[in-house]
């Protein structure tokens, strides 16, 4: 279990969760990177990492009188003391049934919370915004099971591409597609470039990027790259729509440049 206070809560010993780190020391420093959001602009947040075990009480709700009398947990306070002048610093406070018995531990606990919003992008990819796999009308569990396991790998392979639509990424495509789908990838990428020479694939062959501008290509992107263009892949259910058409076309295309077809 892992997740963040919004709440103080006191505790048995005395203070509240919001007090008790005070007294403890510091773990260990890192800096990171805060991405943009609308109220606030992307900077480096020197940070500061507090860890200890914590006791709660159970709520004293007379519905609650089934649960244990405490529970003991681990308590992770990140605050950047510091931040720029004008800025809001930084405050995580977490709570996990994990432990965390050395600074190493502690920032892993850190970096699974900081993989939230990745992992909130695969569900809706998954559900709502992609595959929608809850309107499936499957009625049986080892179907619905198969049905969630082909889901998961396209909704990776879509998350991965829309990562990787800014040419960040270096990663080889091999360790998402297939040959054969890699190789339909090149053609339709020359393809591309006969047809719009002044719009050529930017990113070196057969990495994840240029995949991605590839597919979304196939999906109706022109491949501008001016000033007020949108980004190959602009949203992760837009490159759902088309992220199955190498696995679609790899098919066909093998069947075209097979040797014993070309040789007739």
């Amino acid at each position: 279990m892992l997740g963040r206070i919004f709440h103080d809560r006191k505790l048995p010993g005395g203070g509240s969760l919001y007090t008790v780190s005070a007294a403890w020391p510091v773990l260990g420093r890192r800096t990171i990177a805060i991405r943009e959001r609308p109220d606030r602009p992307a900077r480096v947040a020197e940070l500061e990492l507090r860890a200890g075990t914590v006791t709660i009480p159970r709520p004293q709700e007379p519905r609650k009188s089934s649960l244990p009398k405490q529970i003991t947990l681990t308590l992770l306070e990140v605050s950047e003391p510091a931040p720029p002048a004008g800025a809001e610093p930084l405050l995580w406070r977490l709570l996990t049934s994990h432990a965390a018995p050395d600074a190493d531990a502690a920032w892993q606990i850190v970096d699974w919370y900081r993989a939230r919003w990745t992992i909130e992008q695969f569900f809706r990819i998954l559900k709502q915004q992609g595959l929608r796999v809850e309107d499936s009308q499957l009625e049986t569990a080892d179907r619905l099971l198969k049905l969630a396991a082909v889901a998961t790998r396209a909704a990776l392979v879509t998350l991965q591409l829309t990562q990787a639509r800014d040419g960040r990424d270096g990663l080889d495509s091999r360790f998402v597609f297939s040959p054969a789908e890699l190789d339909t990838l090149q053609a339709v990428d020359r393809s591309y470039a006969r047809s719009s020479p002044s719009r050529l694939n930017p990113y070196p062959s057969r990495t994840l990027p240029w995949a991605a501008w590839i597919i979304a290509r196939l999906g109706g992107w022109d491949g501008s790259r001016t000033k007020t263009a949108t980004p190959p892949g602009p949203s992760p259910s837009s490159m759902a729509s088309t992220s199955s058409k190498p696995w679609l076309l790899a098919g066909p295309y093998a069947i075209y440049t097979s040797p014993s077809l070309t040789a007739s």
